[in-house]
């Protein structure tokens, strides 16, 4: 259980209680469990009608600890399951409504219709162009220079994984301090000779013909992604450190 301070019930309303948490708050509150969770991606879900939190008369969002604890199970069920938002929106509505459901396990998507299949190839969620636009608040030039730079990429139906709406959130942000997209292709190199990295680790547990050997596979995919981030990170601090010594 997430440790939130109390909060307002009502959602969609205007906020109105003190006890109720700003975007920064809740971001604080998830980190713990979802390291990798920004901001963008919290307005990416509320977007997507997976949390509606309530707003001042001043149009900031303040968040219940309903509304937080919501938005951790869509986390867990994005990161653990792999679901499209649309199936997890649809899940939490019907356990909202007393109804007893089971969590689908998902591999893919076909013309938008969720297709049902072993959790050996889970598929993450996707979103289309005009929602990673809307989500990131760019343009399609700004999204067209990017692709070009090798920084967000399509998949091959047109699509593009949720994370993108991070990617993009985060080179805009920079380009507010003049770091051009031209400036990042190094770091997307780098990115990619990690990854790189990581598909050399999980490969023979990939191709195995054990299920749960597979499946083993995905689970180390996701730990060593994470460690490789918490390195990348660790190593960029120590280098700006050693220079501002």
């Amino acid at each position: 259980m997430l440790q939130t301070p109390s909060g307002g019930a009502g959602r969609g309303t205007a906020a109105t209680d003190s006890g109720l948490m700003s975007i920064g708050t809740v971001l604080n509150a998830l980190r713990d469990e979802f390291p990798e969770v920004t901001i963008s991606k919290i307005r990416f879900l509320e977007s997507e009608g997976l949390i509606e939190p309530q707003r001042t008369p001043s149009g900031y969002r303040k968040f219940s600890a309903e509304d937080v604890e919501r938005l951790a199970r869509v986390l867990r069920m994005q990161r653990d399951h792999y679901l499209p938002l649309k199936v997890i929106r649809e899940h939490l509505d019907a356990m909202e409504r007393g109804e007893a459901v089971q969590l689908p396990v998902l591999s893919r998507q076909r013309d938008g219709e969720v297709v049902a299949a072993p959790s050996e190839a889970p598929t993450a969620a996707r979103i289309g162009r005009a929602e990673l636009l809307a989500a990131a608040e760019i343009d399609d030039r700004d999204l067209q220079e990017w692709e070009s730079y090798g920084l967000i990429t399509p998949l091959e139906d047109g699509v593009y994984d949720a994370e993108a709406v991070t990617v993009a959130s985060l080179v805009s942000e920079l380009g507010r301090f003049g770091i051009e997209p031209r400036h990042l292709r190094v770091m997307k190199a780098a990115a990619d000779r990690e990854a790189g990295l990581v598909d050399q680790v999980v490969a023979p547990l990939r191709r195995h013909r054990n299920p749960q050997t597979r499946a083993h596979a995905e689970a180390r995919t996701k730990e060593l992604a994470a460690l490789t981030v918490k390195l990348h990170a660790a190593l960029v601090q120590t280098a700006l450190g050693v220079r501002l010594a």
